[in-house]
Parts: structure tokens; C-alpha cells; sequence
């Protein structure tokens, strides 16, 4: 029967055709189907038709079948369930409206073959059913980002140069696009009937290849990989030169590090010797380069044996993959083979302290003590087989104040000051008889002094090494009585304990900080109470003299004897003129007061800047966020100060005498400013009282008189006590007697120069600036007469002769050529106070354009030029390079422009130009990094002050610019949570940072792996806060109080007050 109604009158499959051919009959066969039935399909349609008529709105599923009856029933109720079985559901899915579509479960998935379309291929006469399976995979692949391995590789190699073909250059460095020959117009009619398709094209269409193998699809990946090796000849070209250096010359030390330096570069790139397939397979080690490194630096010592910078080289390199027994045994056959080489033995004393498996405090101790005594056998003759080198005794004493400052920061103190004692003893009070012999033989005399039990430099009473042998030789000795003062000291101890309810580990830290204040001092028996050693109730407090014998060591030289004082007072906390050494500087570097300076905010022209900043002073080791404001030191230690220079006075004379005066009154006027920045107004005064006495008393002296920096010193004093018009008197006092010198007086131009820049920081603005009494006192001083006080006026034609007389002497001073380097010190710190006296001098009566001016015209006079710019050597000489004064009047240009910042509207750029600039020639100055973020934090873009720090750390060595970078970030990102978190309560958590966090946690990583930073105690003590894991250990872990004590005591860290010590005070 036919399926179709118009077919309806079709013959039956079994009938024969009626009036029709053959041909007819079977070209209708398959619209037959013979086990199709009308009257199954009918009735069928009828019930479903009644059916449908029959259910209502909201019944259940039914389920029909031709075998069932003509009503409802479950589907799960029929009898014979077959495969015809279906359901019917009217209800509609509210999901289709709430959603838009289909749930994706209801669609039927279909998997499709090919990638043609429907119908088939005229060109190809078939269907493909299958894709290629290049294409398979490239539709299955994930497009890759820019960090992935294959486009960083591809981003590593240089590109080839493609010129165009009208330049002269090698046709070889062309890539040259190949044409095709048309064929047959006729046979290109079928795929190109427009004819807009190129031969390419055309031949691709007609399923033709190209004539070039090369540019078949197949050989893609060999073009790729072509292009890859390309770029090899260029470092194989490198590679090449650096051998043929070190083989024409293997005595260039420096060639051989560029050398070894060149190996990273081949670890970025790709590698010269892989082969085609080798560079996607394997994969660079770093371990492999370093092996690299390592033979040939073997190579370059088998060349030079005698030289030391190789064999470090090669040591920094075996650390990376060495174990460090095996590195330490290398360390210590370098030493036995140059023990005459003091660089070689700072490196070594800083490998040993960095090693946490065989750290301890008395190793280390006993390790410098063998250094400084090797040292001295050297310098003194008595180690014949290896010469001293120069600059031996100026390194000996770096090495003996590094030993110094790592004992302070061990917590021994009481041994630290015992070595800068003896020291002092052994090199100032030595007696002449034993001044010929060698170093161990001064030793050995210098024993029996110090077990004497005399007292010693800064004990009251202290003669000296010398007083005492030629009092042994005449017979007996001058006991001296001390006071009495055990009756406070055993107050305070008891008032150790002020809150028993706080917790433990509280009330640890709080005895802990008070025991160290006081304790610093090495405990010695009084005679007069008739104590033995054996009464001191903490051992540690006592220091003997196999402690510090083998440290002792001469020096003869006066400038380094003078070196030795200085720091000795700047170890106490007395800011003095001489810095430490710069090898010294960040391995005693461990307080973060370097980013603090409140006067400098306040009074950017007369702020002081010392150069302590970052060293904790002997007895103030604090944690980081506890930042105890101390004033000074306990009783005995002011007094142990006084005493030293009592001590020290008599031993100079001229102007190394004055010095010792200025550091004292700088001491007295630093604890004068804590007590401002802490607002302490009781003890200010109390302070106050006591500085003043001290200024007088100084300047009482015959030798100090007519010291005009003393006198300086004195009115400022007064001045920082807010006694304005006392601080006049001193000022007016000091330049009346100070006689008729004018400019060329270096002390008096810095007297005026004070003067004139307090009085400025009174002035609210510019205006009526010219008759103020700043200008009348730089006036007076280019006058060059007697000075006479102000009296509230200022001629005109006075202001225009002192400038004619200002720009006048700039120019002679900076013509000038010194002689000698004392007349180079002298005349920087004239050119200096010459400068600012001429600058304020404009800035008061032009503006700060002109005052600006004047510091650029003397900053270019100060700058070296460079040598291949100045070809003329008259020039040359006759323009001198001024390191120090080049830095301050840098920093003389900053803080003018920031005062003014102050009083008056103007632009940040001139500041920031200002800073940056002086920032990339002086890296390691902290006042000029200070002003610098100051300013920062008032921009909302931090992109070019990050920029501007990536290229101050790369092109310097110095710490600074790392330190205040992170500082900056950190400032950054308190402002942004303080911003953030504001009444918000717990919900900070879900805030982010901007990747704050992680940025400076990538300044703190990059900063420790740099030379100086790896040994700097403040970097890590700031990364460790920050990274919350441990801060001083004990305020952020106190459950493990325990634990804590007993690690440092394995290490032998000082401990003062010991867990059942403590049990026992809180019994009490």
C-alpha cells in the first residue's frame, strides 16, 4: 500500500501493474511498503483522536499502546511494554520562560563528520567524512598565552632583520616571496572564473602543490624550528670571543668574569649547541650552568693561582650546590693559603655567621679574635712568610668594630664595651717600654693590667695602662673609693616587676628590656665592700681577658687612632662627626629609625641630620613594633660617658680636642630633641637644665672660647627649648665677637647661616621678607665688619652690595684649585656654608627661583666632567670634583624647596626633579630617600616612583634605595587599608590589597639575595615583621616562650633573665 494519499491508486506489491510498463512499475517500488496496514493506521488515529478529547487538563502521564483498551493508565501499569510505548505531557516547563532555552540534558548530542558542507564537493566529486588530523588537533588545542613556554622562548629570540630590497645589504637577509608561474588560462576557468585568485591561490584550489618544498604544509614545523637556530650563530659568536680572550690572554681577571657572567645570558636565551629537536625537549638547569661556571673558573685559577677574586668567585658558586661542611673546608684552605688578605677574611667571618648549623656566639667570637690576631702577626713582621698588605691596619680595625656590633646585637654587651676598653687602653696608655715589641708581647704585658682590678677607661678614676706600670714600677698603688650607689641599683630591682597580671612572656620582655638598659656595663668586684667575683649573680656580666687578648691590635697611624674614638662614641650612642666604615655599615645596621625624622618634617632647614641613624645604641635593642623612646642611658651609663671623655680630652689637642667637645654638646642636644618628638615636657625641662650646664661648662674652657661651632651649638640649644630671645643674645653675642672675617670664615658663615635659617622658619611668607632679620644678619655677614644687632631695618643699597659681594665670592671659590687634601676638606665645607648663606640670601630677597638658581649654577661648577666630554686638561683642573660638598648642596636645594612647599603654593615636580636627580648621583644618603617618599605620598599614581627605584637598585650597590622602596610600599599600603578597613569591621578580609602584598614581598626577596642585604640584620628583622613569622620571636609566639629561650641558648644568644628566675620573682 502506498505511504502517500497521492499515490493512493499505486498497485500493490503482490498485484501485477495495470496499463503501465515495467520500467514505471519499479520506479514506484519504493514508495510501497508492504508491512504497512490502512486499517492499523486508522484505527490507530482514531483512538488517539478520542483520546485526546477524553483526558483532562491535569491527569497523569498515559501511556497508548494498540493492544490496550481505550482508557487511562499508568505507564508503568501496562502489561506488554514495547518499544512503540510513548508518553504525552501537556504540561509546559516554567524553566523555558526563566531561562531562554532548553535545559541542555533535553537536546540530543550529535557528533559530526567532516568539515564540509551539505552536498557534495564540485571540485572533488566526493564527501570526506574525516578532517584532517593537523586540523583535529588545532581545533582541539587551547590558544596559548603569552607566559606560556613556547611564546616566552619565541619572545627570547631576536627577531630577523627584514629590509626593504631598494637598501644595500646582503640579499641573504631578505625573505623572499616566491611567485609561481600561471599555467593554462583554460584549465584555471573552473576555480577562478573572476580570475581574482593570485597562482597561489589557484594551484591550492585545483589540489596542485608549489613548486618549492619548502613551503609545503609539512614542513611548517622545520621553518619554525629553522627560524629558532637562527639566532645560535649570534651567541656561538659570543661564546667564540670569550674564548678567544681568556686563550690570548688568560691573565685578564676581568675577562674571565665577564666570562663567567656570560653563562646567565646563556640560560636566557637558546641554547648555541642544541640541536633541531633538542630545544623543545630538554630542558636548562640551573644546576648545569652553574657547573659551567665552576669549571671555568677552574680553568681561570689553573691561570692564576695567586689570585683571590677567582678563588671567591668560585667559592659563591659552590655554595649554591655544596653541602656546608664541604664549602666551610674550602673557606678555611683559602684562609691557610692568604692569611695576610683582610677582604678575604670579612668575607669568611660573614660566611661563618651566616651558617645556622654550626652558628654560635662563641665559634664566631673565638673566629674574630683568630682573624684580628693573624692580622696583627702579619702587620707587626711576625709571620714572615706573607707581607702585609696596604690598607691592613685601617681593615683591622674595621674587622675589630664589626666584632663589636655583632657581640651587641648577641645581647653580650658587657664583652663589646670590654674590647673598645682595652682597645683604647692598649693604644693610647701603652708604655714605651714594651712599644718595640711585637703585637703578642704587648698582649702578654697588657694581661696582668687587666686583671688587676684598676679601673679602666670610663670608671671613675681610670689613669691608663702607662700610670699603672710606672706605679708598679715605683711600688704600690693610689686606691680610689667609689660611691656608694648600690642602694638605687637595688631599687630599681625590685620595682623590675610593676603588673603581675600581665601575661608571662610580657612580663619576660618588660625585665628582659629593663636588664638590659641598666646591665650593659661589665660587672667588676668593689674593693671597698670587700666583693670577689664570685658574688656577681650573673656570670655573663663578667668578661675575661681570653674574651678579648687575642682582638688586641696596634694602631700607630693617627687618623685610624682617631676612627677608633669615633666609634667607640657612636657605639655608646654619641652622634659624631666620623661615619662608620662603609664595609660596617649595613652589618651593624638593625634599627629602623632611618625612615623617622619628625623635626626634619617640621623644620626642613635646621633639622640635624646624625649620621646614627639605623644603629641601635649599646643597651637600646628593641623589638620592632615596641619602639620604646629612650632618653639617654640609666645613671651609670651617663655617667660611664661622662667619664670617656674626661678620659679622652687630654689625650688631643687642637681641633681633634674642639671635636670632642661638639660630639658631647650633640649628645646633650640629641636628648633634648627625643624629649621634643616624645612630648615629654617634665623631662625636657629636667634635660634642659642639664644640657645648658654642660654647653657652659664647655665653653668656659681657654680652648673653646672662641669656638664659633660651639657657640652655634649653645644658641640653638636654646632655641630647641623655645627660648627665642635667650638664643638671640647667644647668636648676636657669638657673631659680635667673632671679629671681622666675613665670607672667608667657614665657622662663620655656618654661625650665620643657622641664625639666618631659624629666623626664616619663623615667617609665615615671603612677604616683608627683605627687611626681616635674616637678611639683615646674612647682610652684615658679606659686609665683612663688625656685626651689629638688628635694630629692624634693612637698606636697600645694603641688599644690593652683599648680593654683588655673594656671586663674587661663589665664583673665586669655585675657580679655586686646592693644594692638598686638607685644603680640598676645608674649602668643600666653606664652598658649602658659602652656598646656603648665598642661597637663603636669595630666596629672601628675590624668591625661590633665584635661590634655586644659585644651587644649580654651583652644582654644575661641582660636577666632575665626564672624560671623554672634556678633552681639554686645563679645563679639567681647574673644575674640582667636591664629593661631600656636591651631597650637601644637594641636599641644601631639597630642603629649601620643601620649606617652601610649606609656606607658599608651589608645584611638586621642581621637588621631585630636585630629589630624583640627586638621588641617582648620592644612592645611599637617607635624608635625601626621606624627603623623597614624603613627597611620593602625596601622589595617587605610584607607577613612576617604582619606576624610578627598579633603576636606582640596578645601577647601585647600596641598601638604601632598597630599604626605603619597601618602606614606600608599606606606607602605600597602610594608606590603603586604613582607607579600605575604615568602620567596616571584619569585612577587610574580602578587600584586596592591589597586589601590595606581593609586590613588596618581592622587594624583600630581591634585596636579600644582594650582597650587602644578605648580612643586613634591619632588612631581615623588617621582612620578618612584615611577613608575620617571627618578631623577636617571643611577642608573636608567646606559647612557645619556652622553646624560644631554650634555641638561643643553644646558640648562645644572651639571655638575662632565665624562665625559673622568673618563677621565682612572681612567687614573691
Amino acid at each position: 500500500m502506498a505511504l502517500f494519499p497521492a499515490f493512493a491508486g499505486a498497485p500493490e506489491p503482490g498485484e501485477p501493474p495495470a496499463g503501465s510498463s515495467e520500467g514505471s512499475r519499479k520506479e514506484l517500488d519504493w514508495l510501497s511498503n508492504p508491512s504497512f496496514s490502512t486499517e492499523d493506521a486508522l484505527l490507530l488515529h482514531q483512538r488517539t483522536t478520542e483520546a485526546a478529547h477524553l483526558t483532562p487538563e491535569k491527569s497523569p502521564p498515559i501511556s497508548l499502546d494498540d493492544k490496550t483498551s481505550n482508557r487511562f493508565v499508568w505507564l508503568d501499569d501496562v502489561q506488554a511494554f514495547t518499544a512503540e510505548t510513548f508518553r504525552i505531557d501537556k504540561k509546559s516547563d516554567p524553566a523555558n520562560w526563566a531561562y531562554k532555552s532548553l535545559y541542555r540534558g533535553d537536546i540530543a548530542r550529535y557528533k559530526r563528520r567532516g568539515e564540509s558542507c551539505l552536498g557534495i564537493d564540485a571540485k572533488k566529486q566526493c564527501i570526506a567524512w574525516d578532517s584532517p588530523k593537523s586540523e583535529r588537533k588545532q581545533l582541539q588545542r587551547r590558544p596559548e598565552r603569552y607566559f606560556s613556554k613556547n611564546n616566552v622562548r619565541t619572545l627570547n629570540i631576536d627577531g630577523i632583520p627584514v629590509r626593504n630590497k631598494s637598501s644595500p645589504c646582503d640579499p641573504s637577509a631578505f625573505i623572499p616571496v616566491f611567485q609561481v608561474e600561471a599555467g593554462d588560462p583554460s584549465d584555471t576557468t573552473e576555480v577562478n572564473p573572476l580570475g581574482i585568485y593570485d597562482p597561489s591561490t589557484t594551484e591550492w584550489l585545483q589540489g596542485k602543490g608549489h613548486k618549492g618544498e619548502e613551503h609545503e604544509p609539512g614542513n611548517t614545523q622545520q621553518e619554525f624550528q629553522e627560524s629558532e637556530i637562527n639566532v645560535n650563530p649570534i651567541l656561538m659568536t659570543k661564546v667564540e670571543e670569550h674564548n678567544k680572550k681568556v686563550r690570548e690572554n688568560p691573565r685578564d681577571i676581568q675577562a674571565w668574569m665577564e666570562f663567567v657572567s656570560f653563562q646567565d645570558e646563556l640560560l636566557r636565551g637558546p641554547s648555541p649547541y642544541a640541536s633541531m629537536g633538542e630545544q623543545e625537549v630538554r630542558r636548562k638547569s640551573l644546576k648545569l650552568v652553574l657547573e659551567k661556571k665552576l669549571a671555568i673558573l677552574e680553568r681561570a685559577i689553573e691561570s692564576n693561582p695567586s689570585n683571590v677574586d677567582l678563588k671567591l668567585a668560585r667559592l659563591k658558586v659552590c655554595t649554591e650546590f655544596w653541602e656546608p661542611p664541604a664549602v666551610i673546608k674550602e673557606w678555611q684552605k683559602l684562609i691557610f693559603i692568604h692569611p695576610n688578605n683582610p677582604e678575604l677574611w670579612k668575607k669568611y667571618l660573614l660566611f661563618c655567621q651566616s651558617q645556622f648549623s654550626t652558628f654560635s656566639v662563641s665559634k664566631i667570637n673565638s673566629l674574630y679574635g683568630k682573624c684580628l690576631s693573624t692580622l696583627a702577626a702579619v702587620q707587626d713582621g711576625s709571620m714572615v712568610s706573607h707581607p702585609p698588605l696596604p690598607g691592613t691596619e685601617e681593615a683591622m680595625l674595621a674587622i675589630f668594630i664589626q666584632q663589636c656590633h655583632f657581640l651587641r646585637q648577641a645581647g653580650h654587651s658587657e664583652k663589646a664595651v670590654s674590647l673598645f676598653q682595652a682597645l683604647i687602653d692598649f693604644t693610647f696608655f701603652k708604655p714605651d717600654s714594651v712599644k718595640d715589641l711585637p703585637t703578642k708581647g704587648q698582649v702578654e704585658f697588657f694581661e696582668p693590667f687587666w686583671d688587676s682590678g684598676e679601673p679602666r677607661v670610663g670608671e671613675k678614676g681610670a689613669r691608663g695602662w702607662r700610670a699603672w706600670m710606672h706605679q708598679q714600677e715605683k711600688g704600690g698603688w693610689i686606691a680610689v673609693d667609689n660611691p656608694d650607689d648600690d642602694e638605687e641599683e637595688e631599687m630599681d630591682e625590685d620595682e623590675e616587676i610593676k603588673d603581675k597580671t600581665l601575661p608571662k612572656w610580657h612580663i619576660w620582655m618588660d625585665i628582659e628590656y629593663s636588664r638590659e638598659s641598666r646591665h650593659w656595663l661589665p660587672w667588676r668586684p668593689d674593693k671597698t665592700k670587700n666583693q670577689a667575683d664570685e658574688d656577681c649573680e650573673d656570670p655573663e656580666r663578667q668578661v675575661l681577658f681570653d674574651d678579648l687578648g687575642p682582638s688586641l691590635i696596634q694602631l700607630s697611624n693617627p687618623d685610624i687612632q682617631h676612627q677608633l674614638v669615633y666609634s667607640f662614641l657612636q657605639f655608646l650612642g654619641v652622634p659624631c662627626i666620623s661615619k662608620l666604615f662603609p664595609p660596617n655599615l649595613y652589618i651593624a645596621m638593625d634599627e629602623n629609625n632611618i625612615f623617622d625624622n619628625v623635626l626634619s618634617d617640621e623644620k626642613p632647614l635646621t633639622s640635624i641630620d646624625t649620621p646614627l641613624s639605623g644603629f641601635n645604641s649599646i643597651g637600646h635593642m628593641d623589638t620592632m613594633s615596641g619602639r620604646r623612646h629612650h632618653l639617654g642611658h640609666h645613671k651609670d651609663g651617663e655617667e660611664f660617658i661622662q667619664n670617656v671623655f674626661h678620659v679622652l680630652s687630654p689625650l688631643f689637642s687642637g681641633k681633634e680636642k674642639s671635636n670632642l667637645s661638639i660630639c658631647w654638646l650633640q649628645y646633650e642636644i640629641s636628648k633634648v630633641v627625643q624629649c621634643i618628638q616624645t612630648k615629654k615636657k617634665k623631662k625636657l625641662k629636667a634635660q634642659g637644665r642639664k644640657s645648658k650646664k654642660l654647653a657652659k661648662n664647655l665653653l668656659k674652657a681657654p680652648d673653646n672660647r672662641n669656638n664659633l661651632t660651639l657657640w652655634k651649638l649653645y644658641a640653638y640649644l636654646e632655641w630647641l627649648l623655645g627660648n627665642t630671645d635667650d638664643a638671640r643674645k647667644v647668636f648676636d653675642t657669638a657673631l659680635c665677637t667673632a671679629g671681622t672675617g666675613g665670607l672667608k670664615s667657614s665657622q662663620l658663615c655656618s654661625l650665620s647661616l643657622l641664625y639666618a635659617q631659624l629666623e626664616a622658619e619663623l615667617l609665615q611668607s615671603l612677604e616683608g621678607a627683605v627687611t626681616s632679620r635674616a637678611v639683615h644678619i646674612l647682610t652684615k655677614l658679606a659686609e665683612s665688619g663688625p656685626y651689629v644687632p638688628y635694630n629692624g631695618q634693612v637698606l636697600s643699597i645694603s641688599v644690593l652690595k652683599a648680593r654683588k659681594t655673594y656671586e663674587h665670592a661663589l665664583q673665586d671659590y669655585l675657580n679655586k684649585t686646592p693644594v692638598s687634601d686638607q685644603d680640598r676638606a676645608s674649602n668643600s665645607s666653606q664652598l658649602v656654608n658659602l652656598v646656603g648663606c648665598y642661597t637663603m640670601f636669595q630666596y629672601l630677597t628675590v624668591g625661590i627661583d633665584a635661590a634655586v638658581f644659585v644651587c644649580a649654577q654651583a652644582l654644575e661648577k661641582l660636577e666632575a666632567p665626564h672624560p671623554q666630554k672634556c678633552e681639554n686638561t686645563a679645563e679639567t683642573s681647574s673644575v674640582q670634583h667636591f664629593p661631600a660638598a656636591l651631597e650637601a648642596v644637594t641636599l641644601l636645594r631639597a630642603n629649601l624647596l620643601r620649606f617652601h612647599m610649606k609656606i607658599s603654593v608651589y608645584p611638586l615636580n621642581p621637588l621631585r626633579e630636585a630629589l630624583t636627580e640627586a638621588l641617582k648621583r648620592f644612592p645611599s644618603n637617607q635624608a635625601l630617600w626621606r624627603a623623597y617618599i614624603q613627597s611620593q605620598r602625596k601622589s595617587h599614581s605610584a607607577s613612576k616612583a617604582r619606576r624610578f627605584f627598579d633603576g636606582v637598585t640596578r645601577s647601585t650597590n647600596s641598601l638604601e634605595p632598597w630599604l626605603f622602596a619597601i618602606q614606600a610600599e608599606q606606607m602605600r599600603k597602610k594608606l590603603t587599608e586604613s582607607v579600605q578597613r575604615a568602620d567596616v569591621g571584619n569585612i577587610y578580609s574580602i578587600i584586596p590589597e592591589t597586589g601590595l602584598t606581593n609586590r613588596i614581598i618581592s622587594l624583600f626577596e630581591h634585596a636579600i639575595q644582594s650582597e650587602n642585604g644578605t648580612h643586613c640584620p634591619l632588612l631581615w628583622r623588617m621582612y620578618l615583621n612584615f611577613l608575620v613569622l617571627y618578631m623577636d620571636a617571643v611577642e608573636y609566639f608567646p606559647e612557645q616562650l619556652q622553646e624560644t629561650l631554650d634555641l638561643m641558648t643553644e646558640k648562645e644568644l644572651r639571655v638575662r633573665v632565665p624562665m625559673e628566675e622568673l618563677d621565682l620573682l612572681l612567687e614573691v
